[in-house]
């Protein structure tokens, strides 16, 4: 019952995101954060999401980042590709099957160096099954979110 739940609810986010495009960097509604407000950096260098500091904030593709110290903001600068989010921040799996969702920033997964976010932790687990699978799935859909 729960796949049919959320092939429902991802059927209902493609039909209402059909012919609208995406911004490059999932923010939420009333916020400019990206990844939630969490430091991208921390995933990598600590292993785990850790929330960032206004006093550490940084413009990037139209989002405002946020970093937990000075340090991990020089580290994104210097290569944000790195460190950002894959599909920007969207969900992956929801990527993968053509439409988009939020990017939980406390979903996530690191695969051979890269940082992916889901939905949740349902979407986490069918997303952990097949990764490459369903990261070559999300690459070929990316563009087509962004057009």
């Amino acid at each position: 019952m729960k796949k049919i739940e959320v092939s429902l609810f991802f059927s209902m986010l493609l039909w209402l995101s059909t012919g609208i495009s995406e911004d490059a960097i999932y923010t939420a509604l009333f916020s400019n954060a990206a990844v939630g407000g969490y430091d991208p950096v921390t995933y990598f260098t600590q292993d785990s999401p850790a929330k960032g500091n206004q006093a550490y904030a940084l413009e990037h593709e139209g989002a405002t980042w946020y970093f937990i110290s000075k340090e991990n903001r020089r580290l994104f600068q210097s290569n944000p590709e790195k460190y950002a989010p894959q599909y920007g921040g969207y969900c992956a799996w929801a990527i993968a099957h053509d439409t988009t969702a939020r990017g939980d920033p406390k979903q996530w997964t690191l695969y051979q160096g890269k940082l992916y976010l889901n939905y949740d932790a349902a979407i986490k687990k069918d997303w952990e099954q097949d990764k490459p699978r369903w990261i070559r799935e999300a690459d070929r859909n990316w563009p087509k979110v962004l057009q």
